[in-house]
């Protein structure tokens, strides 16, 4: 490797840049700049590269970018738009030995990158290192939520984890032992089902206590989110990840890691129950039936409010793993058709 980090032939010519961070995106006109300035800020040491790999993005997202030094990548069927989509768009188009996937409306710390890499370098059974995520928006009841979780939950604390949820550092290599970095099937949950074929492979995923991203999410009422994920297919993704698991050597981590495949499960045999109530007449099993998951929800979230909601996202997962399980897939590792937008704007790849 050279002095600035490029990777080097025996001639000492640079071959090629040792970190690609692929940026994601759709209609992120309002985070992109800061999202693409922190990428390049972050690969600039080791000469790496930014690929902003966009889902047909309709606002300025594609003006703004184009004031930026960065490939840019346009999904060519926006029917394929999902979440697996776009992280694996970023990643057809990738060159580095290391590879970090940065949603849009996100801000890379300038360090995490060396701080990651040197990791890597000292422990070459992990696949992937992630940092410490800090949510910037937490008035949804959702982030209000995961904020709380990412204070407290071992996935978000320093040490071995299952997944690296909102974004990690991984090798190139260990992504294509695995055959491809995400999902493209997937409308959610891209990072877990990663981490699990890599761990059925025999790698570790592990989080440095070090500052990864910012991330500024959706400032949506929670409700309203819940609705969108219904409408827009995110909510199947736990069906979609345990359909895509069937037969595979990572279905029992999916079995046993995914909560929400859990979750699902135990809410559709409430959902039996409680028919079974309806049918036999058993009005006070009913009653209770219905005030027992809500009380442990609020006990658990410490607010009526936030148990409400949880309650609610709750019966949303369950009914989108069934709808997930049933939606069609393509086989993931066929290519994404793309535009290549930095040159002509129309190039097929």
């Amino acid at each position: 490797m050279s002095m600035n980090g490029r990777v080097s032939d025996a001639s000492g010519d640079s071959v090629g840049p040792r970190i690609t961070v692929g940026v994601k995106a759709l209609n992120e006109e309002r985070h992109i700049a800061a999202a693409l300035t922190s990428a390049l800020a972050a690969v600039e040491p080791f000469g790496g590269e930014v690929v902003l790999a966009d889902s047909g993005s309709t606002d300025r997202t594609l003006d703004i970018a184009a004031g930026f030094p960065v490939r840019v990548v346009q999904l060519a069927n926006t029917a394929e738009r999902c979440c697996g989509a776009g992280a694996q768009l970023a990643f057809q188009h990738a060159q580095g030995d290391y590879f970090y996937l940065l949603d849009g409306d996100m801000v890379l710390d300038p360090d995490f990158l060396r701080a990651g890499v040197a990791f890597l370098d000292q422990n070459p059974r992990v696949a992937a290192v992630g940092g410490r995520v800090r949510e910037m928006n937490t008035e949804a009841h959702e982030f209000q939520i995961r904020a709380t979780t990412v204070a407290r939950d071992r996935n978000w604390l320093p040490g071995v984890v299952d997944r690296l949820d909102c974004g990690g550092l991984y090798r190139t290599e260990a992504v294509r032992q695995v055959g491809w970095f995400a999902d493209r099937n997937l409308h959610a949950f891209e990072e877990f089902e990663l981490a699990a074929r890599l761990r059925a492979r025999g790698w570790t995923l592990a989080r440095i206590d070090h500052p990864a991203v910012d991330h500024y999410g959706h400032q949506m009422d929670g409700y309203r989110l819940l609705w969108k994920r219904l409408k827009s297919g995110y909510s199947g993704a736990p069906g979609e990840v345990l359909r895509g698991a069937l037969a595979r050597a990572h279905m029992p981590i999916v079995l046993k890691r995914l909560s929400h495949v859990r979750v699902g499960l135990v809410v559709g045999g409430w959902w039996l129950l409680l028919l079974a109530c309806l049918v036999t007449g058993r009005w006070l099993v009913l009653l209770g039936l219905l005030i027992a998951p809500l009380a442990f929800l609020t006990f658990r979230r410490r607010s009526l409010r936030l148990g409400l909601y949880s309650l609610t996202a709750w019966n949303v997962s369950a009914l989108g793993l069934v709808l997930g399980l049933l939606r069609p897939r393509v086989a993931p590792e066929r290519p994404l058709a793309a535009r290549d937008m930095t040159q002509t704007g129309t190039t097929t790849v």
